[in-house]
């Protein structure tokens, strides 16, 4: 009995981590991926981690995404793109650390501010929402955390086996 109930809490310790591992960050918040937003202001708290995603919300063809080098970032260059997305919305996984820099390579959004600095630590975060009192949210609107529903209805099942038996 005592086993099966030393199971029964590792398996809710791992499904609340779960739950927690990663966060989306809408990029923006509210206002999305657009020009005349202070994106170095947006970045100001939060923390970064390997595996947190950023949702870039923007028209299709009003703006593009760009994943470039320090060196881009500061010339406002998309030519050598690391990763290119024009089409909106738009969801880039953090998937190393160190500083990611991200541009809209639509002519003088980027040297009109349209450029955002990342930094991410080695760990992943669960880290604080992209707007105070709300959930991040997923590419699709839902909570981020949602996005472990199956992970906490396959523990859940686990726990009513073995309380069954």
């Amino acid at each position: 009995m005592a086993s099966r109930s030393a199971l029964i809490a590792v398996l809710v310790a791992v499904s609340c981590a779960a739950a927690a591992s990663a966060t989306t960050y809408t990029v923006g918040d509210t206002k999305g991926w657009t020009t005349n937003v202070d994106y170095s202001g947006w970045t100001s708290g939060k923390n970064f981690a390997v595996g947190d995603k950023l949702l870039f919300n923007f028209a299709s063809a009003a703006h593009t995404v760009a994943e470039v080098s320090k060196s881009d970032y500061e010339s406002c260059s998309s030519n050598n793109a690391i990763s290119n997305d024009s089409n909106g919305p738009a969801t880039i996984t953090l998937s190393s650390p160190g500083t990611h820099y991200f541009i809209c390579g639509v002519p003088g959004h980027c040297s009109g501010g349209m450029k955002l600095a990342v930094d991410v630590g080695g760990s992943s975060s669960g880290g604080s929402p992209s707007t105070p009192g709300t959930s991040p949210s997923s590419p699709n609107g839902a909570p981020a955390r949602m996005q472990a529903a199956p992970a906490l209805a396959m523990a859940a099942g686990v726990l009513i086996k073995l309380a069954l038996f």
